[in-house]
């Protein structure tokens, strides 16, 4: 326990995921359809994976876990390669890949990103090492990958054939030799504002290569995923969620995690931070542990159903819980999202109101919301409840730019909030700081 407890931020992250790993490994090992595992599995890698696809339908439950075990076992072994640092920016890159690999994200259209990447290194003689985490970035296009392969130019599956691979391949490269440089400038576009920064080139990316292979070229756009939330299972996610944040929150309190240390992280405003490494890995254990039962609190409380989407939700919205996202700058969102919801239904002009705050695009859009918890940290509440409803409002017409191959979506649409009305904030409000230095200043002049 000493040595545990002496651990440095980055080996304690490896750690931890190498225990979701092995959390995910276990569960497809003792799921009810345990005997279909591999057979689901390959049903998962021959199959669309356009936003939203459930794998729970495509390879039930075990295979869906299999498939989150060998993926997250692929990234645990590169966050352990020598040489390679790991950060708040990994945590959020391995936990959001996590939580795609439950729709989206498999084993197989897992790689050609990654080439891309090591094109990059190759051309610019540097350290694969060092872009890692950029590597983990490209599974946000994943799904392009998949339909290149066995259906591009068509509608409809045609099966596996060389020219979809090659394509794939090729589009891989570009995709990944291109993210590395997106990704240094994606902050100066959302200013810091988007926990969810790789959405920008990502996105951008998906919305160029769209344009080019479906518009200019002509391809076939296939349609969006199925709305029917398919299979689900309310026992499976809570008991697995309730059982792997649960140990999060008892060994936080054995490596001495105190109340008064937890409460500091709560009372940040999460705008540029590595928790880990400013509060300590107890602390930032504690905030896995609570911030992610809050998350599934707050799912279980507006009625979502837990299929394999919401599943993967409730890790893409924890994935930024080591880079600004805490209960305390998150619940204004999740206000806002719920205030929006119920004010879009009491005006709404169409026949049939689609955006109930429970529905499964809503759902989705929410656990990308929380990237924009440093509004609600350094503005205050008020403006995080804005910030919720402004992203509720774009969410769902954003995948329209990107044809449905972006994972990110949500990601992307919190960058246009911020793009949209950071500069409106900063031009007409002061931060919470601000404020209460202008107040200071004030109570001193007139002392």
């Amino acid at each position: 326990m000493h040595k545990l407890k002496q651990l440095s931020a980055s080996s304690f992250l490896r750690l931890l995921f190498a225990a979701f790993t092995f959390a995910f490994l276990c569960s497809a090992f003792i799921a009810p359809d345990r005997a279909e595992m591999f057979t689901g599995l390959r049903r998962i890698m021959t199959e669309s994976s356009k936003v939203s696809t459930n794998y729970f339908d495509n390879g039930g439950y075990a295979g869906t876990f299999l498939n989150a075990g060998l993926v997250c076992l692929v990234l645990t072994a590169l966050y352990s390669l020598p040489k390679v640092k790991v950060n708040a920016t990994s945590c959020l890159a391995f936990l959001l890949t996590a939580g795609f690999c439950f729709w989206g994200v498999n084993i197989l259209n897992l790689w050609f990103g990654f080439l891309g990447v090591l094109l990059y290194c190759l051309v610019k003689r540097e350290n694969p090492a060092n872009q890692i985490n950029a590597m983990v970035f490209t599974t946000g296009i994943c799904p392009l990958f998949t339909d290149l392969m066995i259906r591009y130019p068509h509608a409809d599956v045609v099966g596996f054939r060389w020219q979809g691979i090659l394509l794939a391949v090729a589009i891989g490269l570009f995709i990944g030799f291109c993210l590395p440089a997106g990704l240094v400038h994606s902050p100066k576009m959302h200013k810091g504002y988007d926990l969810y920064s790789a959405a920008v080139p990502v996105g951008l990316t998906a919305f160029f290569v769209r344009a080019l292979l479906y518009q200019a070229l002509g391809g076939t756009l296939p349609g969006g995923a199925s709305t029917d939330l398919g299979v689900s299972s309310w026992n499976v996610a809570n008991v697995f969620c309730f059982g792997v944040f649960g140990l999060c929150i008892v060994g936080a309190l054995v490596l001495g995690c105190r109340p008064k240390d937890y409460w500091r992280l709560l009372r940040d405003p999460g705008y540029s931070v590595d928790f880990s490494q400013k509060y300590g890995n107890a602390a930032f254990l504690m905030n896995v542990g609570i911030y992610g039962l809050f998350i599934v609190l707050y799912y279980n409380l507006i009625g979502a159903t837990f299929n394999a989407v919401t599943f993967g939700c409730i890790f893409c919205m924890l994935a930024c819980c080591c880079s600004g996202s805490h209960p305390g700058n998150v619940w204004p969102i999740m206000v806002g999202y719920v205030a929006a919801s119920f004010l879009g239904k009491w005006f709404c002009v169409g026949e049939a109101y689609t955006q109930a705050i429970n529905a499964q695009a809503i759902v989705v859009g929410l656990c990308f919301a929380n990237g924009l918890s440093p509004i609600s940290g350094r503005y205050g509440w008020p403006f995080g409840i804005l910030a919720g409803m402004l992203h509720f409002t774009l969410v769902t017409s954003v995948p329209l730019l990107h044809g449905g191959f972006c994972l990110y979506n949500g990601g992307f649409t919190a960058a246009f909030v911020c793009m949209f009305f950071i500069p409106v904030f900063e031009h007409f409000f002061r931060t919470k700081e601000e404020r209460r230095l202008a107040k200071a200043e004030r109570t001193a002049n007139s002392q």
